[in-house]
């Protein structure tokens, strides 16, 4: 029970920490194209979490696959996060990655055989609609942020299923340091690809990429995904997720604090709706409360 109480506060600090960086990161890719961003973000991690490993750590052949199959999942999430957030703002992207609390309990059905729940559905149609009122129904209308955003959700869902499967067979920082690798070179050899635009290397001295660097690699990074690996293993996916809600909560208050963003009148319905339908995934079923009910003579 403590230990389940103290992961659920340890992962809730993540999701602080995740909400109140996007303000920065989009401040931070005006100067340096994104994957670059990120390459060199999640290198710095990995660096710092290398040196505080123990020696008697070891790099096992299953702990480089899972630590790459999981980078993977976490390296497309945030390479579509990051470049959604130059074409849609930081409250929206928030909420819009704040989706994946719907699609872990959906996609759990698929990968990990959980049994369907019809309250999974009906959050699922909220989820929906509320996204239509963020985006569509906004005064500004739906863009290619808003759907690069939408396919980020989709891989953290992946990647938060997955932490709950590999979490426990392995050792949290070896585990995390393979993933934070992964991500950087996936993330050096896309923005060699792709991002032919020139920038001068002189912008990684630029004020707000020197924090924005510093305050992710460290805290958003090293330290959040050392606490997400370590402790998912005493609870489930769903519940991770349900706590990873609050990141766009954070994200809007970080917003409307630092840069005084603020949405429409839609947009705010649509993030309600999207909140409800993150509380409404863990509700219990109708069978569910019978059982209840039969098991206490009610």
């Amino acid at each position: 029970m403590k230990k389940t109480a103290l992961a659920d506060i340890s992962l809730l600090f993540v999701a602080f920490i995740w909400g109140s960086t996007f303000v920065i990161v989009q401040k931070a890719i005006q100067f340096l194209p994104p994957h670059f961003f990120n390459g060199t973000r999640f290198l710095l991690a990995a660096l710092l979490l290398f040196i505080f490993m123990k020696k008697k750590s070891k790099f096992s052949i299953n702990l480089l696959g899972a630590g790459m199959f999981l980078g993977v999942f976490l390296f497309l999430g945030y390479a579509f996060q990051t470049i959604g957030l130059l074409y849609t703002t930081s409250s929206k992207a928030g909420f819009i990655t704040g989706l994946s609390v719907m699609i872990v309990p959906l996609f759990a059905i698929w990968i990990l055989k959980d049994k369907p729940r019809s309250i999974v559905f009906l959050s699922a149609f909220i989820g929906a609609l509320g996204l239509y009122f963020l985006t569509v129904g906004d005064m500004m209308s739906m863009n290619i942020g808003d759907l690069l955003v939408f396919f980020c959700a989709i891989a953290f869902a992946l990647h938060i299923i997955f932490t709950s499967k590999f979490s426990s067979k392995h050792e949290a920082i070896p585990l995390t340091i393979v993933q934070l690798t992964t991500v950087s070179l996936l993330s050096f050899i896309s923005s060699t690809m792709f991002e032919k635009t020139s920038f001068s290397y002189d912008a990684l001295f630029n004020r707000d990429v020197i924090i924005a660097l510093v305050i992710t690699s460290i805290f958003a990074t090293a330290i959040a995904f050392l606490i997400q690996t370590k402790f998912q293993q005493f609870t489930t996916a769903a519940r991770v997720a349900l706590i990873f809600a609050m990141e766009p909560v954070f994200a809007a208050l970080t917003a409307f604090i630092v840069i005084n963003e603020r949405l429409s009148g839609n947009g705010l319905i649509g993030c309600l709706l999207i909140f409800i339908a993150m509380i409404v995934t863990e509700l219990p079923d109708i069978k569910e409360i019978k059982g209840i009910k039969q098991k206490h003579g009610m």
